[in-house]
């Protein structure tokens, strides 16, 4: 299904380490940490939310490097009308939350998270590495406030994705904000905006014109990252220029949590109004590929790539952004 550069899961720390909650259980946890999920909504968020007509777009390719993640095949798809927010959630807006509710999240909960290690300082002490992608570090103290450590900060990244937040992060983020986790379906047709059949928000070629219009990995990949589209971990939200329908960044920065369990076959028999997905799973669907993928290895940043991570998964490359019916 996923390979290990998309994003390392809660099963690559070491056995005594691993979430002992299921899936979809309470988040209740162990003495310390959440023991309800927030339910006073806030407000409301910060940014700018886009409407999305009803109405029915082209949905999958047929040309991922992938077969088992299930792209394909192109299909007709018909959605409701859904609004989406036009950012990824930012650090501002999940530290509003964090301060209204008391939440602490699974990475400040279990005392680490994964950290590209690219991203590390040159001294930085050893860190245990995942066997299949040793380029990630799981680093002690990594959590959305500490990105790469207790010796980092968001103080000067506000504008930034949130990182380091699980599926079940970031759906108590929504339940307060009176929002929800967009559908595999919906996100993706606002992630076209309003285009058909393009690899990209924009169209086919990946840098028209030579100007870049995503966050991904520039170089050679994991070693040498030149930074040409600007940044070489997160950039702020509203980078690069929006789609059709106004999102930012649908394409690299932070892979993206949806509401739906992941099956790489489910679409083939499934519904196609309003597809939101399995009843049941082990993993969580992720959109929109990160700074961290790179056309030798991970071929995900294209709008119709798909990806998986289970529910209690932390990395420094997963944010995510929500929607409302």
């Amino acid at each position: 299904m996923t390979q290990p550069c998309c994003s390392p899961s809660a099963h690559d720390r070491p056995s005594e380490e691993r979430v002992a909650e299921a899936l979809l259980g309470s988040s209740a946890t162990e003495e310390g940490g959440n023991t309800a999920q927030p339910t006073v909504a806030s407000p409301a968020l910060n940014g700018v939310f886009v409407s999305v007509p009803a109405g029915s777009f082209t949905m999958g390719s047929e040309e991922s490097a992938y077969p088992a993640d299930g792209e394909g095949p192109i299909r007709q798809v018909s959605l409701g009308a859904f609004e989406i927010s036009a950012t990824a959630v930012t650090n501002a807006e999940f530290g509003d939350f964090v301060a209204a509710s008391g939440w602490v999240t699974e990475s400040e909960r279990e005392g680490s998270s994964f950290v590209f290690g690219g991203l590390l300082p040159d001294d930085f002490p050893p860190t245990q590495g995942v066997a299949a992608a040793p380029w990630w570090r799981l680093v002690e103290g990594a959590n959305w406030q500490h990105p790469e450590g207790a010796q980092s900060s968001v103080a000067d990244r506000m504008d930034h994705p949130v990182v380091h937040v699980t599926w079940e992060d970031a759906v108590a983020f929504c339940q307060w904000a009176g929002a929800r986790l967009p559908t595999e379906a919906e996100w993706e047709c606002a992630a076209r905006g309003g285009l058909e059949g393009k690899r990209y928000p924009w169209g086919d070629e990946r840098e028209p014109d030579g100007q870049h219009r995503m966050n991904v990995f520039q170089g050679d990949f994991p070693s040498r990252n030149t930074a040409a589209d600007g940044y070489a971990g997160t950039a702020p939200v509203d980078s690069y220029e929006p789609n059709g329908f106004g999102l930012f960044n649908t394409c690299g920065n932070v892979w993206e949590w949806c509401a739906d369990f992941f099956d790489p076959a489910f679409h083939l028999t499934g519904p196609r109004q309003d597809p939101c997905g399995p009843p049941r799973g082990t993993h969580r669907v992720m959109r929109g590929g990160s700074y961290l993928c790179h056309e030798s290895y991970c071929w995900r940043y294209r709008v119709s790539a798909r990806s998986a991570n289970t529910a209690q998964s932390s990395a420094g490359n997963i944010g995510f952004r929500v929607a409302r019916s």
